[in-house]
């Protein structure tokens, strides 16, 4: 192995503070249910790594597959009200189990339930950083999960992957653990002759080539590519990643060769913008000229109400919207500042020109530079941010 990589699995050994992500199949039996036992196994390993001195955060996913039984659902819920339904009366039964597995380690629990906007408004990620950091300073385990009985669905983390990336940023973590029902990032699906193993992924040069399209478990949400999304957000945030199994996450923690670690990419990013690239759903489309597209994506400038040519989708002012070619390409995403409604008398108008005819409220740019990302190839290009203070 590399001595990169050798150092970035010693990050991970020593790391101060960790998020854990547990999915829901290394939580449950075969058939879908809250499985006691494999529970108690992660709970063992995590409060060993608490007694070492590390603060752990703890991402669970199961709260529906802990209700699909209590409600005598026949498998996982497909619609979202029966999805929340399932993780109202499942949640509260998932903690129930771990407040008693960590107890039994002498070690105290917390529940908190957050949403997309928790994580990337500025009074919220505030408000939520000091609860979680007092919670760590004082010994709790947080137990994280979303809050589905009220996210909507245009605002949902959508897995709970994309939510411990955030919340890795989020805590300030010194690495991310993502557990799931595969010991690795492989080449191609791993029960096909002749997949190997990824060890180490320095940048995402290296996932050129890769076939990772194979549909993960049926109890949860996150495939392999929802996973390399999370892994993008968290590496971006100079948060490095291991991919593992529960049952070889052990010798992970431990600093061994086993599973997949992501080098940290880049520097502190803007929380907001890493949830625009890889979580926001978008509302609408803004088709723009040549002209702004080159200002756009090599220039770097604001997207300016004359270099729009049409409008597509019902949007309100803050939503995230896709920018595109005159070809219908996807060249970047942004907050617009203005409704859907308000957009088609300022198209294609210079601002001086909106000045004078509707007023100095109506100026501005139709979407920021400081709200857009770049999306090229089917990657996110998320501005570094070396600032060190709280938020978006």
């Amino acid at each position: 192995m590399s001595a990169a990589a050798l150092t970035g699995r010693d990050q991970l050994a020593s790391a101060g503070r960790l998020v854990v992500k547990v999915g829901s199949s290394s939580l449950t039996t075969p058939d879908g249910h809250l499985d006691p036992g494999r529970l108690d196994a992660v709970v063992a390993l995590l409060a060993a790594r608490r007694a070492a001195g590390t603060q752990v955060v703890l991402v669970s996913s199961g709260a529906i597959a802990a209700g699909i039984g209590p409600l005598g659902l026949a498998a996982r819920p497909r619609d979202l009200a029966t999805q929340q339904a399932a993780a109202s009366v499942g949640q509260g039964l998932l903690v129930a189990h771990y407040t008693r597995a960590f107890a039994g380690h002498g070690l105290g629990v917390a529940q908190v339930l957050l949403t997309a906007e928790d994580t990337w408004r500025r009074g919220r990620y505030r408000n939520a950083h000091r609860a979680l950091t007092r919670l760590l300073d004082l010994g709790v385990v947080p137990i994280i999960n979303e809050n589905d009985a009220v996210a909507t669905d245009e605002i949902r983390f959508g897995d709970n992957d994309r939510l411990a990336a955030l919340v890795s940023h989020l805590v300030h973590a010194d690495a991310l653990a993502l557990l799931t029902d595969v010991d690795a990032l492989y080449t191609g699906p791993p029960s096909r002759p002749g997949s190997r193993r990824v060890a180490h992924v320095q940048g995402p040069e290296d996932l050129a080539g890769l076939d990772v399209t194979a549909r993960g478990s049926a109890v949860g949400t996150g495939g392999m590519v929802t996973k390399l999304d999370s892994v993008s957000i968290a590496t971006q945030s100079g948060v490095p990643v291991v991919l593992t199994s529960a049952a070889r996450a052990a010798e992970a923690f431990a600093g061994e060769d086993v599973g997949t670690w992501f080098a940290a990419t880049g520097r502190r990013a803007s929380i907001r913008l890493l949830w625009l690239a890889h979580a926001a759903r978008t509302r609408g489309r803004l088709v723009l000229d040549d002209g702004a597209v080159r200002a756009v994506v090599e220039r770097r400038t604001s997207l300016l109400p004359a270099g729009v040519t049409h409008v597509e989708g019902v949007f309100e002012a803050g939503d995230a919207v896709d920018l595109v070619d005159p070809l219908g390409v996807v060249v970047a995403r942004g907050l617009v500042a203005y409704g859907s409604d308000e957009v088609p008398q300022l198209l294609g108008r210079s601002t001086g020109e909106l000045r004078g005819a509707l007023g100095p409220g109506w100026d501005r740019e139709l979407v920021h530079r400081d709200d857009l990302v770049l999306v090229r190839r089917g990657r996110h290009r998320v501005p570094r941010d070396d600032r060190t203070t709280l938020g978006p």
